[in-house]
């Protein structure tokens, strides 16, 4: 037997392994769920901005901004949060809040007030919940499976968020359609119903956070945080090229509902099962993923991923109308670039989880967020604005070939050499003493 047929067995132990893990199916279970609704929510949302509410550019851009704006300012204490208190019962309590908050929006519609002055609030609010959940739901997944199992974890993850967003997004795109976008948010809200009880039901339990850590500063834990980014220049790399990929992924990505719906005139419906095309490539992509990063490695893998997600993106506003040829084009790009993003986004997951030790990583991921997040809001009013005067088509092409530049600088950096046989970074002194 050679090398590569016992890595093969190795891995198809580690899968199988992995698919017992009784606790991991709960926490894949819930996510699954929740993030089918959130597809179908985000779509819906997108959708009452811009058809039930007559959304511009600029409203579309501080829409986007909403969401992202409680994530800059909290980052950096949510990183210190998550580290300091135990993650799943913030992840419960987070999926129960954006449940409450998404289902006042289609009893807002139903009694005749739902506004854009209304939305921004309510998106802002569910933006932060977010935020939390994110931070605390990467910081726990390693404390819930084997390291060898982290990328195999992630990869499984990855795969529910494709197959959502092959359903997700083709229902919702009907479901506006026919029921008005409004009340198709409302399966968003259950979704993190479902998502909170099977959290609550993971048996293992967690390990409690030692006494002395709460008794420390907000601000001295969130500068250990900043300190273990700028020490190693791998993560240097990885904030300073995911604050570039924001700033780009947020010019394209405010406009696109937009320019697709009142440039190209295309219907909710048929829009989505074009967003389905892409998540069947993302499910294909999750698939195959572990086995491309295990042959490439997760720092190549982020890379390339970026770099063809930006790529692709080139097609959407090179379409012109509701034709064949734009479908196609708008197809090409969910192909292409779900593809990309994915493999990036498992890439980029796992090189934090291998790189930063469990204690410290609520904190590292939300330093990195902290710096992306302030592109991507700078993207998001930047594009609204611009497009106001230079029009949507030209402000989509520097998104789309920012977000591949980003990618193609990382084959500079010290990122593009990172795998899984890296060990983790060795903590400073001060920071060893005062972790937990």
């Amino acid at each position: 037997m050679d090398m590569r047929e016992d890595s093969r067995e190795r891995a198809e132990v580690r899968v199988s392994l992995l698919r017992r893990h009784r606790d991991f199916r709960r926490l894949w279970t819930g996510e699954t769920i929740s993030v089918f609704g959130t597809r179908m929510g985000d779509v819906a949302v997108s959708f009452a901005a811009v058809i039930a509410l007559g959304a511009t550019p600029l409203q579309m851009g501080m829409l986007a901004a909403a969401r992202l704006v409680p994530k800059l300012i909290f980052s950096l204490v949510a990183g210190v949060w998550v580290d300091r208190v135990r993650r799943r019962p913030l992840m419960i309590g987070a999926d129960l809040g954006r449940f409450a908050l998404l289902a006042t929006i289609p009893l807002a519609a139903m009694l005749g007030h739902l506004e854009m002055k209304y939305l921004y609030p309510v998106i802002l609010i569910v933006g932060l919940l977010d935020l939390l959940f994110d931070v605390a739901y990467g910081a726990y997944l390693p404390s819930l499976v084997d390291a060898s199992d982290v990328v195999e974890a992630n990869s499984k993850l990855s795969a529910s968020y494709a197959a959502a967003e092959v359903g997700g997004f083709a229902i919702a795109g009907w479901l506006v359609q026919i029921l008005t976008a409004p009340y198709a948010i409302l399966v968003d809200a259950l979704s993190f119903i479902a998502s909170a009880v099977a959290i609550r039901s993971i048996e293992k339990p967690e390990l409690e956070i030692a006494p002395g850590r709460r008794q420390r500063s907000f601000f001295h834990e969130a500068r250990e945080g900043i300190g273990v980014m700028v020490a190693d220049r791998r993560l240097y790399a990885l904030t300073a090229i995911n604050g570039i990929a924001g700033l780009g992924f947020a010019t394209f990505s405010t406009l696109y509902m937009l320019f697709v719906v009142d440039e190209l005139r295309f219907r909710p419906g048929p829009l989505g099962v074009i967003f389905a095309v892409g998540g069947v490539s993302s499910l294909i992509s999750s698939i195959a993923a572990p086995n491309i990063i295990r042959r490439i490695g997760e720092g190549r893998g982020f890379a390339i991923g970026l770099a063809l997600q930006g790529a692709s993106w080139i097609c959407v506003p090179a379409a012109r109308g509701a034709t064949m040829l734009a479908a196609l084009l708008l197809i090409a790009q969910q192909l292409f670039g779900d593809a990309g993003g994915t493999v990036a986004l498992i890439s980029g997951q796992t090189i934090l989880q291998i790189l930063v030790p469990t204690r410290m990583l609520g904190r590292v991921r939300a330093t990195i967020s902290f710096v992306a997040l302030a592109s991507m809001i700078v993207g998001s009013i930047g594009a609204g604005l611009l497009a106001e005067f230079v029009g949507i088509r030209p402000v989509m092409y520097a998104g789309a070939i920012g977000l591949a530049l980003a990618g193609a600088s990382l084959a500079l950096s010290s990122v593009w050499s990172v795998s899984a046989t890296d060990r983790a970074i060795a903590l400073p002194e001060e920071v060893k003493a005062t972790a937990g």
